[in-house]
């Protein structure tokens, strides 16, 4: 079903068409909330908060061109605040971040998924470690396919500044992901 309609079905109360919204996006949702938290338990929550507030507003983008760009804006918000509010109190418990959600990939031996893996878990921790600006820029660039322009639009900055710092971020990316290569398994620097 094209985006246009469902919108227009979720806007007249449509508990179908809602579903189906949802569904087609929410591993994008969950993803997002994922790259900002590194939790997955909180990366549920912050999804599900997410699609609340978006069932709330969604009279207010029926354009589908724009639909994406307003998710994301509501989802990058939802996460912003949530880690605003994680600063103010101390956590309970250290949780590790390191874990991925990942699906099986079809026709890989145990080799190849291990393989796989690894790089996702490499790539993941690289991005934990990286500064939040230059992970929220790759995030929105490089993951979620987001036009410099929209980017521009959400982060209030010129589309020159946003071009500049996607360079640095993936400059920044390049040397986590080279570090953490040297690391051994014990985590200090050979």
């Amino acid at each position: 079903m094209e985006l246009s309609n469902l919108l227009e079905r979720c806007c007249r109360g449509d508990e179908l068409a809602w579903e189906a919204l949802v569904r087609r996006f929410q591993a994008r949702i969950y993803g997002i909330a994922y790259c900002y938290t590194g939790n997955p338990e909180d990366a549920r929550d912050l999804a599900q908060e997410a699609f609340i507030r978006i069932y709330q507003n969604l009279a207010i983008c029926t354009d589908e061109t724009k639909f994406l760009p307003w998710i994301i804006t509501i989802t990058r918000n939802v996460c912003i605040d949530h880690l605003r509010r994680k600063q103010t109190r101390p956590p309970a418990h250290d949780l590790a971040a390191d874990e991925l959600l990942t699906l099986r990939e079809p026709g890989s031996g145990p080799g190849e998924q291990y393989e796989s893996e690894s790089r996702k878990r490499l790539v993941h921790r690289a991005l934990q470690e990286m500064t939040g600006l230059n992970r929220e820029i790759l995030l929105l660039k490089d993951i979620q396919g987001l036009a410099l322009e929209e980017i521009a639009a959400m982060l209030n900055v010129p589309v020159g500044t946003v071009k500049s710092r996607s360079n640095r971020a993936r400059i920044e990316l390049a040397q986590k992901l080279a570090f953490l290569r040297r690391e051994p398994a014990g985590g200090a620097a050979v």
